[in-house]
């Protein structure tokens, strides 16, 4: 693999969020709360023992919400230059498709539509091997 500088938010949040798909992150979560729950008679159901487990679920999420959506925001960055770059590659493609992703819900909406009737128009034209290009 090329060696690709990354910044240290980026390598953290990629680390973060790949740790916390894995199924020993929910162990080691669920572990926490069972740890908490049965605690709960040692501290008198208190008030203090209820907000350990409150602020540390809320400062957790708190985090994993920013950290989360900057690897989706990149990841999803991604994905779009490879789809344009097909788009782009591929003979005979609507090149009008590329970067749809700067429109406006209105202008994706239409677009949809006409790539709808096309694929209900293929469904009852498939025997006949015709095939029609996008919006252009």
């Amino acid at each position: 693999m090329a060696s690709r500088k990354q910044g240290l938010f980026t390598r953290m949040a990629m680390a973060v969020s790949k740790a916390a798909g894995e199924p020993v992150t929910f162990a080691i979560a669920l572990l926490v709360v069972i740890v908490w729950a049965a605690s709960g008679p040692i501290f008198g159901f208190g008030d203090t023992w209820q907000l350990v487990i409150n602020t540390s679920t809320t400062i957790i999420t708190f985090l994993m919400v920013f950290l989360i959506q900057a690897s989706q925001n990149r990841d999803t960055e991604a994905l779009q230059i490879k789809l344009d770059e097909l788009i782009n590659a591929l003979k005979g493609t609507n090149e009008a498709l590329l970067d749809l992703e700067q429109l406006d819900e209105k202008e994706l909406d239409r677009i949809r539509k006409v790539y709808l009737e096309k694929a209900e128009a293929a469904r009852g034209d498939r025997d006949s091997g015709t095939r029609s290009r996008g919006p252009q």
